[in-house]
């Protein structure tokens, strides 16, 4: 059993830090932009520094099952620690608690404390739309007036759903909406952590139902293990405070299983599962280091057919279409790779795309002294940055004309 004494002050810190990532995060800018943010008119998300387009996704995609996985494995291990320590709907919970305090006092307590929960609904609904709008962009507009109809809408629905959550329903939500308290059940073992009651020292409780009254969802946790529980250890510290005249530790704790009849050993369901999770978070971050801002697309040029000069050169254009997804400006330049023969590129010039930008334009590809009787021949066009960087190329048919 852990210890079970002073557990609350470490989650107030926990959910205190919690809290100032979630609500300082939308400030945060890396390169100019929004540390983390969807941006919804351009499809693109702002991801600490990296700037992901639609056709990027599949990063995204590797980077949630991650993330799922990543929630099934502690899960596995240390059971709903999420739902009591860390979990917004939870710390919001804990940070409103004056709600609870409320009911039983006047009318006047409880229009105070419906105030104070609709300020933090307002708050809480606008932070959550920064992950979208940046608060940079959505404070000034909010000042002026030009807010406009779709984000005030949002902001509305969700000052209201929340406003109804934290008065209404809060933590009876986890035990009864949120779908994972229903997911954790398939997923504990009996070594997953748990809080419970210690049935081996049963004789011991006072019957002072000090576990009950604290609880936030309402359990009775010396009947056993429930689905509704969040493991927030309220009831370890209430009655932690109970035994401590007696000069004995709380009845109840976290353990790993049931008290008595679990372990902290290994097992094979949690080897598999921490090593898929482990292989996913190397292959996402595989991902991101490889990853090349730049990409591009060559297609013939159909206005300039191939054909061939008196002093026996074989012209063939193309049109490049380079995107630059990167967040700084890119000087690139053209080069051709093979193909066999004295080779001269037109434009000979370097093609500066700025940040976010996407360019086009036609080169001329002209082959001298051309090796091979072969009517077509692939190359590769290859743009590459004047300093530093990764190159980046495609194949294109290079056509040698018939003459007659």
């Amino acid at each position: 059993m852990t210890k079970t004494r002073k557990i609350q002050p470490w989650r107030r810190l926990a959910e205190a830090i919690q809290a100032i990532i979630i609500i300082g995060l939308p400030f945060v800018r890396i390169k100019g932009e929004s540390a983390l943010r969807f941006d919804v008119p351009t499809l693109q998300l702002h991801f600490f520094g990296l700037t992901l387009w639609m056709e990027e996704f599949f990063i995204v995609l590797i980077a949630l099952i991650f993330l799922s996985l990543l929630v099934i494995f502690i899960t596995l291990l240390l059971g709903r620690i999420w739902c009591g320590w860390l979990c917004p709907q939870t710390v919001i919970a804990d940070f409103t608690v004056f709600v609870e305090k409320a009911r039983g006092r006047g009318g006047l307590h409880k229009l105070s404390a419906w105030t104070a929960v609709f300020i933090i609904s307002v708050l809480m609904a606008a932070n959550l739309i920064w992950y979208f709008v940046s608060p940079y962009e959505f404070l000034p507009r909010l000042v002026e007036g030009e807010l406009g109809d779709i984000i005030r809408g949002f902001w509305i629905v969700l000052t209201v759903l929340l406003f109804l959550n934290y008065v209404l329903l809060r933590q009876r939500f986890c035990a009864t909406v949120c779908p994972y308290a229903k997911l954790q059940s398939t997923l504990f073992d009996n070594r997953t952590l748990v809080v419970a009651f210690d049935p081996r020292r049963k004789d011991e409780c006072m019957d002072c139902m000090a576990c009950v009254k604290t609880c936030p969802v309402g359990i009775d946790i010396r009947k056993g293990p429930n689905v509704a529980c969040i493991h927030c250890a309220e009831c370890i510290d209430r009655c932690a405070m109970m035994m401590a005249p007696r000069k004995k530790d709380s009845l109840t704790g976290y353990f790993f299983g049931l008290p008595g009849e679990g372990g902290r050993g290994l097992r094979q369901n949690a080897v598999l599962i921490g090593t898929v999770t482990a292989a996913f978070l190397i292959f996402f971050l595989y991902l991101l280091i490889t990853r090349v801002p730049l990409d591009m697309t060559v297609l013939p040029n159909y206005v300039f057919q191939p054909r061939a000069l008196s002093n026996g050169s074989i012209i063939n254009s193309y049109v490049i279409s380079v995107k630059n997804r990167g967040s700084e400006d890119a000087v690139l330049h053209v080069r051709v790779k093979g193909i066999e023969g004295d080779v001269k590129i037109v434009p000979d010039k370097d093609v500066h795309v700025i940040a976010g930008e996407i360019k086009k334009f036609p080169v001329y590809i002209s082959v001298r002294n051309l090796e091979g009787g072969e009517l077509k021949r692939e190359l590769d066009i290859i743009m590459e940055p004047v300093e530093g960087g990764g190159s980046i190329g495609q194949k294109a048919n290079f056509i040698i004309p018939e003459v007659e």
